[in-house]
């Protein structure tokens, strides 16, 4: 039986004053900090509009379109096909990295 090292917590992807200090690029630690950021700035049942979520990304990093897109792509946040309107969602990212969409 081979010993994994833990996985390292999200804590430590952050500054001190809180803000991301790089998007991860290896995939879990990335689906770690996505589960994180969905988690501590979306509520759940909540429809955001893109502008609030561009306003919660951006407290934690100035590249929020990309964190938006990890966030749809990795299944934490659905959008309207329109790209309108997210929230927060519990489902597993679409196979193939498709963004999924509800009408």
């Amino acid at each position: 039986m081979t010993d994994r090292p833990a996985p390292r917590p999200v804590a430590e992807l952050f500054s001190a004053d809180g803000r991301l200090l790089a998007i991860p690029r290896r995939p879990a630690r990335r689906a770690a900090l996505l589960a994180h950021l969905a988690e501590t700035l979306f509520e759940p049942g909540r429809v955001y509009r893109e502008a609030e979520v561009n306003e919660a990304l951006l407290t934690v990093h100035e590249d929020y379109p990309a964190l938006r897109r990890y966030l749809v792509v990795g299944g934490e946040l659905a959008r309207t096909k329109d790209g309108a309107a997210y929230h927060r969602q519990r489902t597993a990212p679409v196979p193939g990295g498709a963004a999924p969409a509800v009408a």
